[in-house]
């Protein structure tokens, strides 16, 4: 069965396995997650869930999402998440997925925005070389360079590597491996990085590519 779950990025820290090797972890915030709704397949075309994620006040959310969770009798979200997994249409609005649902070992895939960084230059965003430092090149040393574009084509082919914005973008990393789970405190460890910044909201569910 598929699962799924929402958390938040608290930062990372450090393991030691039971032969002295470290293993770096970050630790997310996954849960309690209600299901706000459910979709099925005669009334919306396909299957799916609905999950809410970080409780706030009624005031804090806009009419229609007001009217969904005052419909449902669920608790007011801030974050809310869809789904596709198996089973979907079996369950019931108001069931509560918490950290538990995963267990260590299993092979997740986890999605979040990418820390965002701006507009940058070439370097930065694609690791381009600096030009020479040396008379008559410049007077930037960082720019992009030669275009490769003379009299024929006479334009810039689309693709290439230029400066524009970098990050703030969906990401996910496939096949991350649970370390260890905490119910007590809501918390998942998850073996190496993942996407996005402290406290940015990120996606798990088990991998398609186990």
């Amino acid at each position: 069965m598929n699962k799924a779950i929402i958390g938040r990025k608290l930062g990372m820290t450090q393991l030691f396995s039971k032969d002295g090797k470290v293993i770096p972890v970050t630790v997310v915030e996954a849960g309690p997650c209600p299901v706000v709704q459910v979709k099925t397949l005669e009334r919306d075309g396909y299957s799916a869930i609905k999950l809410g994620f970080s409780q706030v006040d009624e005031k804090e959310l806009n009419k229609p999402q007001a009217g969904l969770f005052k419909k449902t009798g669920v608790a007011p979200c801030k974050v809310l998440k869809e789904f596709k997994i198996d089973g979907a249409e079996s369950m019931a609005v108001g069931t509560v997925i918490e950290c538990d649902t995963f267990a260590a070992g299993d092979k997740i895939d986890v999605s979040g925005i990418t820390k965002g960084h701006g507009f940058t230059g070439v370097i930065k965003r694609w690791n381009n070389h600096r030009l020479k430092e040396t008379h008559g090149v410049g007077p930037v040393h960082r720019e992009v360079g030669s275009m490769s574009a003379n009299s024929s084509p006479s334009r810039v082919f689309k693709g290439k590597k230029m400066p524009g914005q970098y990050g703030h973008e969906n990401v996910t990393i496939l096949n991350l491996e649970v370390v260890r789970v905490d119910k007590e405190r809501n918390a998942i460890l998850v073996k190496g990085a993942i996407p996005g910044p402290v406290n940015g909201i990120v996606c798990i569910r088990n991998s398609v590519k186990a």
